[in-house]
This record gives C-alpha cells, sequence and structure tokens, in this order.
C-alpha cells in the first residue's frame, strides 16, 4: 500500500504532494513502481496534529482521487475519519477506506461502509491525534490492542458491515511509546488470531528514526527492516512510504 499525503504538515513529507497535480504523479509513480493499493489522505494524524475542516479535507483528496481513477485500475484507499470523505471519494472512484479511528469519529462511517460494501481497515489509536503521544500507558499493550481490535471487528459487523470487508491495523505510532510498538511488532502474528488481514504501517515512524538516529528521509532500512518482521510474523498488507 503506497502513500501518498496530500497534506502541509505529515510527519514524513508534509507539503510536498499538496498540489493536486503532483499527489497523482506521485501516486502513479507508486503504482508503476508496484503497490497493489494507493492510499491518499488529506489530513495528518502526525502526533499533536488538529483535525481540518471537512470542505478543506475534500478539496485536497477529491482531485486526486478523482484523476488517480482516471489514469490507473489499481484500487484507491481514502485515509479518512470522516463519513463524508469517504463518501464523496468512493462516489469519484476509491474503493477502500482506511479509517485510524477504528469507525468511532464518525457516528455515520460505520453506514457509509456498509452501504458500499468496501473493504476497512480499523486502527487501533489511544486518545486523538493531537494528545495521543502525551505519556501512552498500558498494562499490557498487546492485550489491550488485541482487545479493542476484536471489538471494533464486532462492531462494525453488528452495523451490517461484512467480515470479509475488514481489515485490522495495530497503530503503530498511535499512542504508543517505542517500547509499545515494539511490543506490537514481537507479538504480530497474535492479531492473525482474529481471522482479518492485518496491515502493518511502520514506515518511517518516530520510533524508528529514535534507533537509527535519522530523519524521517532516512529511516527506509529500518521500514523494510519492519516490514520484513511484519510478513514474517502473517501481516497481509504493508502500507509505506517507499514501495521500491
Amino acid at each position: 500500500m503506497g502513500v501518498v499525503n496530500v497534506t502541509p504538515d505529515s510527519f514524513s513529507d508534509g507539503g510536498r504532494f499538496l498540489a493536486a497535480d503532483v499527489a497523482l504523479e506521485q501516486a502513479l509513480t507508486l503504482a508503476r513502481e508496484g503497490a497493489s493499493v494507493i492510499d491518499i489522505g488529506g489530513e495528518s494524524t502526525r502526533p499533536g496534529s488538529e483535525t481540518v475542516p471537512l470542505d478543506t479535507e475534500l478539496q485536497r483528496v477529491l482531485p486526486v482521487v478523482e484523476a488517480l481513477a482516471a489514469r490507473v485500475g489499481v484500487p484507491i484507499s481514502v485515509d479518512t475519519m470522516k463519513a463524508e470523505v469517504a463518501r464523496r471519494t468512493l462516489a469519484a472512484g476509491a474503493t477502500m477506506v482506511n479509517d485510524v479511528s477504528a469507525l468511532r469519529f464518525d457516528e455515520e462511517m460505520v453506514d457509509v461502509v456498509a452501504e458500499s460494501g468496501c473493504p476497512v481497515c480499523l486502527m487501533h489509536m489511544k486518545g486523538q491525534p493531537k494528545t495521543m503521544q502525551d505519556d501512552p500507558r498500558y498494562d499490557d499493550v498487546v492485550d489491550e490492542v488485541l482487545a479493542f481490535l476484536e471489538e471494533r471487528v464486532a462492531f462494525a459487523v453488528a452495523h451490517g458491515v461484512r467480515e470479509e470487508q475488514i481489515m485490522v491495523d495495530p497503530g503503530i505510532g498511535f499512542g504508543k511509546t517505542g517500547a509499545h510498538n515494539l511490543a506490537l511488532l514481537d507479538s504480530l502474528g497474535r492479531f492473525c488470531s482474529l481471522g482479518r488481514p492485518v496491515v502493518l504501517g511502520a514506515s518511517r515512524k518516530r520510533f524508528l528514526g529514535t534507533i537509527l538516529g535519522a530523519e524521517p528521509s532516512g529511516r527506509v532500512i529500518g521500514s523494510v527492516a519492519t516490514t520484513v518482521i511484519g510478513y514474517l510474523a502473517g501481516a497481509h498488507v504493508f502500507r509505506v512510504h517507499d514501495v521500491k
């Protein structure tokens, strides 16, 4: 899954792809390099980020989704917590929703997903992006994240989403310390017990920078290593900034 952030403030590439034509070219490049899915996001969820208005998010992602859908046959995922963004982009050619709030932020999102029948990724996040890295604590991070995802899958199914539509993501870097992230990677195989495809999004994350002493652009080796770890543990989808 190749990532294109159409934002001014994403942690890894904020501002590089804010212009629709530049974002489109990056998406096409990722598709040529072998991405099986292109994930388009118009709202940064980096630590400390603020929610953006609906109109702003739509202005960022809708033109890119429309243009990309007309150019490639690669499935398009939209990274959003807002039901209206999901609704509009699905109508424009997107085929999947990647919701970092796991259907909690917008109560209408579960209905959009159920009615469209599209795949959806449910991710664990402790708190909200603005404050999620303010001293996150767990008694047992693996058990708690696993229980959360199990509950969100049950919630989605109870509201009309078919189980086969659902993917799960333990949310590396979303309300976790470096130690929490490493514990999740070490126990990633346990998430396969949920019976749903596991998505791993560790690409360029801050904990890799801490380990490597590198800025986001210098974390490719760490991103590759976590992808290999995830693959060996049974993860199915790898959300990355560098496909090739």
